[in-house]
């Protein structure tokens, strides 16, 4: 210690006459005593004043420059010399010799300057905004044959990569076309597990993800499927996961996904089809989600639909049912939910049994899968009386759907269960559905669902307690009274908040109700003429209108 204390006295006097032999014997000194003992080493130069010294020494023309950013490289390894190295400025000089030619320079000032930044996004900001990314791009097309320099670049687009401002400046180089290039000259696992912990992040963006699709990074990607799929290793398992997941990524966004799906006729879109039937279960649940993601638009999920993509998916979810693997299930699901979605696919893809499988998973105890299979339901019976008939005097489906709507932690299966409720009444204005419904116990939840924050929600709730008033009132008649809905509406129409088609169809139920006495007697003691009358003013006709024909109603019958 005592050689460095002298190396840092002599570092100190060289560095201000600039006699580079000394210099650089002082540098091998720091260089050896960081090996030996890195903390101890770091903390007397800390204490000494040398990082001050450096920023002149970072001078590009320097024969000492490689070694000096090995020292800085070597001392930020440790969490508290961070900041003195920033204080010192040595970010400036560091960053400028990032156009040096020198390979060894530009080896020893990436690791410096990744170490210094190392875990501070606000450190790795400042970097972006000081134009490092393009830099970077640069050197790794001019240096890929330089293994260490491409390790250095991959590392440091890993970190800058987290950082969402850094995406833009990304999206702005020819990273794509880099990464991708050097995807395929890579044979080692460990490299290619480095280029896809950039790739991931990077393919967050929409933009970033069309140019990696463009540079051909799918192609990459299916071949390693091809490769790993049958391993056993470890490796490539891990690869085969890293691919597929990867592929089902690119296909987020919308540019890129049409561009694979190439009119239902892409190489791609075909291969991710073979994934349904593999034994594999990682290949089985890419599959169904890369056709989620490419049943994001009506004109795909047509030509889904029309070419049978339904059956390898019921078929999988057949195989699910028993083996149980809730991933698989919830991505099938989220398939068939997607493909439901445009009207004319509703009709075809009940009569190829959808609702009878789904129907398979009803007693699944996975909140994702539920709330799945309940969007898949609700999709199906939309505009489809005859299913919603169907579906809605099963009492085993009404049952389980009130027990849902309970479920307190999970709002969004609570949330789906209402629905759904609420649309088998809407979609097939029957009786006997109104009935199952009653005897399940669901109009309680209808009631409380009319008070939910979201505004689609409580009309859906409305409309189907107007049509249970409308269809059954005596056997409702119950339930209206002890869940107070009467009340409920009093609310919801004195409400400045409430918007129009929550005022309209809160007062034809009103007139719906007054048909049974006790609801009746609980109009007149809430006054609620009152509050209609002043209605009749509200800006929207059709509210208007409909608050003359109810105060009429409620002046015929007080």
């Amino acid at each position: 210690m005592d050689n460095l204390s002298d190396a840092l006295e002599k570092l100190k006097l060289a560095s201000t006459d600039s006699a580079t032999d000394s210099v650089e014997s002082c540098l091998d000194c720091l260089l050896k005593a960081l090996s030996n003992n890195n903390t101890e080493a770091s903390v007397k130069i800390q204490e000494m004043g040398v990082l001050p010294l450096l920023p002149p020494l970072l001078s590009p023309q320097s024969s000492c420059t490689p070694k000096v950013a090995n020292i800085i490289a070597e001392v930020a390894k440790n969490e508290f010399m961070r900041s003195p190295c920033v204080e010192a400025g040595l970010i400036p000089p560091l960053t400028q010799l990032l156009n040096s030619p020198n390979q060894e320079v530009l080896l020893q000032t990436g690791r410096a300057l990744g170490n210094i930044c190392y875990d501070s996004h606000s450190l790795q900001a400042q970097l972006i905004n000081m134009g490092v990314i393009p830099t970077l791009v640069q050197l790794l097309g001019i240096h890929s044959h330089n293994a260490a320099l491409t390790e250095m670049c991959l590392i440091a687009f890993g970190n800058l990569a987290e950082l969402e401002s850094s995406k833009e400046q990304f999206a702005s180089t020819n990273i794509a076309e880099e990464l991708v290039r050097l995807f395929q000259k890579q044979a080692e696992h460990e490299k290619k597990e480095m280029i896809f912990e950039v790739l991931a992040p990077l393919a967050e963006n929409d933009v970033i993800k069309l140019q990696l699709v463009e540079a051909g990074l799918v192609e990459c990607l299916l071949e390693v499927v091809a490769q790993t799929v049958d391993g056993e290793r470890e490796e490539d398992i891990a690869q085969l996961k890293t691919a597929s997941d990867l592929i089902v990524l690119l296909l987020l966004g919308d540019e890129s996904m049409q561009k694979l799906f190439e009119g239902g006729k892409g190489s791609v879109f075909q291969r991710v089809l073979s994934w349904i039937p593999s034994h594999n279960h990682q290949l089985q649940l890419a599959g169904a989600l890369a056709i989620a993601n490419f049943a994001r638009n009506d004109g795909n999920c047509i030509h889904m639909v029309d070419t049978g993509i339904v059956q390898k998916l019921l078929e999988l979810l057949d195989r699910h049912v028993e083996e149980g693997n809730v991933t698989v299930q919830h991505a099938a699901l989220s398939a068939l939910r997607n493909l439901a979605i445009p009207v004319v696919n509703k009709s075809k893809m009940l009569s190829a049994g959808v609702a009878d499988v789904v129907l398979r998973f009803l007693q699944s105890e996975m909140p994702p899968v539920q709330f799945k299979l309940l969007g898949t339901l609700r999709m199906l019976i939309d505009t489809q009386a005859e299913a919603a008939d169907q579906l809605g005097t099963n009492g085993k489906l009404v049952e389980r759907l009130v027990e849902w709507c309970e479920a307190k932690d999970h709002a969004g299966v609570m949330g789906e269960s209402n629905r759904l409720l609420s649309a088998l009444i809407r979609h097939s204005k029957s009786k006997e559905v109104v009935r199952t419904v009653i005897q399940g116990g669901g109009v309680k939840h209808l009631v409380t669902m009319a008070t939910s924050e979201h505004m689609i929600m409580q009309n859906e709730a409305l409309v189907a307690l107007g049509l249970i008033a409308a269809l059954d009132l005596v056997a409702a008649e119950k339930d209206f009274v002890g869940d107070n809905l009467v009340s409920v509406l009093h609310k919801l129409l004195s409400d400045e908040r409430s918007a129009p088609e929550i005022k309209y169809n809160s007062m034809i139920l009103i007139c719906a109700v007054m048909g049974s006495e006790p609801l009746h007697k609980e109009v007149q003691s809430l006054a609620f003429i009152d509050v209609v009358s002043k209605l009749r003013a509200h800006e929207n006709k059709t509210v208007s209108h409909q608050a003359s024909l109810t105060e009429q109603r409620l002046t015929a019958q007080s």
